[in-house]
């Protein structure tokens, strides 16, 4: 069928992805028994050989990066999913207690909304490289192609790092998190947490080892449960405040005035932007995913623009209603790592409302355990990538029939293990070491994506090329990805501040280096790579950079004329489905 004599833009679109696909990424129908299939799943996936003779370092590198045999068994549903989810977890629910501690509500409300439109732009920039090149490994790769191979050595080993650590981490905080019900006496709480551990690490391990379907199927349902725990609180924390609780006592604002709306002026402040940056880690991770996914130029453009109707009502609305309900002066607030410190988990029992702290409790593990299972996502994916371009272990690069890349899901599993470090009373303190490793990683990653989508339009320029061959482009264009680039530089700015004299405490060397150890590590990386690789190019000219390998669908005027046809529907339609589609 000849797609210009096509109409309808749907089917257009599905001709063109399928026209697309690369050689051998079709899947046959599986043959043999089901033993035997699952056996033969775990076998080296078959990649036909490409001709690489007469190209760079560089150009190999690309076209090995756009042909690993990941499978794209994520659909439209699961990159929805992992977006929202990717912006709710323990930071919200548990760490935020700490911000309305540090700086009272009304820094806590500004801080959020700040950074929560510095990663609008963010995801905007993340979407347009990554629906035009949906590659494994994504920013870290994008960094190597757009700004410097030393720069991406640098953020893609941070990066894997970060989730290396986070992973078990998390699955101990899971089993923290439990002690909330020793106030009553509960037999869960008298269980070692090493035993609890032990279950949560089986159960990440089996959900990774399912592949990319059974990660994206667990975060689709863990995403749905977080999203009603949160819309659900704002209802009653809605009424509560307009004195619908037991107590029938209207709240309002009065907790803005008494004890006040700031609790430690700027510097209260400057410690909200830095919590809030590590509150939203793990947005980015649906860019990470477009390279499973089945149909990224589709799904990916919703995921990204939708980013800040979530930040709005799940952090922004949310903290705004906590505010109401909770004095940043309660004793409990940031003085416990289990629901006791939550203050969601405060604002019901100061309500009077019997049972539902303990539900909440739940959502809470839940979103920890969430977070546990993206680490393992994000970490594999990350490793295999930097093994394709040279900078990781050759060992990781194995990718099996069924597209799981099985050495880096196992190695990361397998470093996991730190979790039993929950039997040793003085685990905390080896954590707080390695968490101050990886501190400011997403921030580094935010600030690359940004400078990498500057860097790609510039290329783009310099080449002569038309952005009309862009599926997607950023809503906000290469002005919003400066303004986040600032935004994730003044961040850095204020946590070297910050480090040097926390909020009410005196300067000291032990926490300035838990705060900000992260960036002497990075540099190390980045000045490494560069000595052993003696590269001592600054930056890649935008006229040397390649802008084509690696997209999925090559054909250029099929692009302009798919962008012309949607452009024309939306056209076609009412003013408010092209508000709405503007938007989300």
């Amino acid at each position: 069928m000849d797609p210009t004599k096509m109409t309808d833009s749907k089917e257009f679109a599905r001709v063109a992805e399928i026209s697309s696909l690369e050689v051998g990424e079709q899947e046959s129908k599986p043959q043999g028994s089901l033993f035997r299939r699952v056996i033969d799943g775990f076998k080296p996936a078959e990649i036909d050989k490409v001709d690489t003779s007469g190209m760079s370092e560089e150009e190999i590198q690309a076209i090995m990066m756009s042909r690993q045999p990941l499978k794209r068994k994520l659909k439209n549903r699961h990159i929805q999913m992992i977006a929202i989810g990717g912006s709710i977890g323990s930071g919200l629910f548990i760490g935020s207690g700490g911000s309305f501690k540090t700086g009272g509500p009304a820094a806590v409300v500004i801080g959020f909304a700040i950074i929560g439109f510095m990663l609008f732009g963010t995801m905007n920039a993340l979407g347009e490289l990554a629906v035009r090149y949906p590659i494994s490994g994504s920013f870290s790769v994008f960094s190597v192609r757009f700004l410097d191979p030393s720069w991406g050595f640098a953020m893609g080993w941070n990066y894997a790092v970060m989730w290396l650590v986070v992973y078990p981490l998390e699955l101990i905080a899971a089993a923290v998190v439990i002690n909330y019900w020793k106030y009553d006496d509960n037999g869960a709480t008298n269980v070692n947490k090493a035993a609890w551990v032990s279950l949560f690490y089986v159960l990440i391990s089996v959900v990774n080892v399912f592949g990319v379907r059974g990660y994206g199927e667990v975060e689709f349902i863990l995403a749905i449960v977080k999203i009603l725990a949160v819309v659900g609180f704002c209802i009653f924390g809605i009424v509560v405040a307009a004195g619908g609780g037991p107590s029938h006592k209207y709240l309002g604002a009065h907790y803005w005035h008494d004890p006040g709306a700031f609790a430690h002026g700027f510097k209260g402040v400057a410690a909200v932007f830095v919590n809030a940056a590590f509150a939203f880690t793990g947005t980015e991770l649906s860019g990470l995913a477009a390279a499973e996914a089945l149909n990224p130029h589709k799904t990916l453009p919703r995921a990204v623009k939708q980013v800040f109707w979530r930040i709005i009502l799940f952090y922004i609305v949310s903290l705004t209603i906590v505010s109401m309900l909770v004095p940043y002066n309660n004793p409990n607030l940031g003085t416990a790592s289990d629901g006791s410190a939550s203050p969601f988990v405060i604002a019901i029992k100061n309500a009077g409302v019997s049972g539902l702290p303990s539900v909440f409790n739940v959502v809470i593990i839940l979103a920890v355990l969430s977070v546990a299972n993206s680490s393992v996502y994000g970490c594999s994916r990350t490793l295999t990538a930097l093994a394709h371009v040279n900078m990781a272990p050759r060992w990781f690069k194995y990718i099996d029939r069924e597209g799981r890349p099985l050495v880096s899901i196992l190695f990361t599993l397998a470093v996991g293990n730190l979790c039993f470090l929950s039997a040793y009373d003085g685990y905390g303190k080896v954590f707080d070491w390695l968490l101050a490793f990886t501190g400011m990683s997403s921030i580094f990653t935010w600030g690359s994506i940004c400078l990498c989508h500057i860097r790609f339009r510039h290329g783009m320029r310099v080449q002569g090329r038309s952005l009309d061959e862009l599926t997607f482009k950023a809503q906000a264009g290469v002005w919003g990805s400066w303004l986040g680039f600032a935004i994730n530089m003044a961040v850095l700015g204020l946590q070297f501040w910050m480090a040097l004299f926390p909020p009410g405490q005196s300067p000291d060397a032990q926490t300035f280096f838990k705060s900000y150890l992260s960036a002497p590590v990075v540099l190390l990386f980045y000045i490494g790579h560069r000595i052993w690789t003696r590269n001592w190019k600054p930056y890649i000219r935008g006229k040397d950079m390649d802008l084509d390998s690696g997209m999925r669908q090559v054909d250029i005027e099929a692009i302009k004329r798919l962008n012309q046809e949607e452009d024309l529907h939306i056209k076609s339609r009412s003013i408010f489905y092209r508000i709405y589609r503007f938007w989300c």
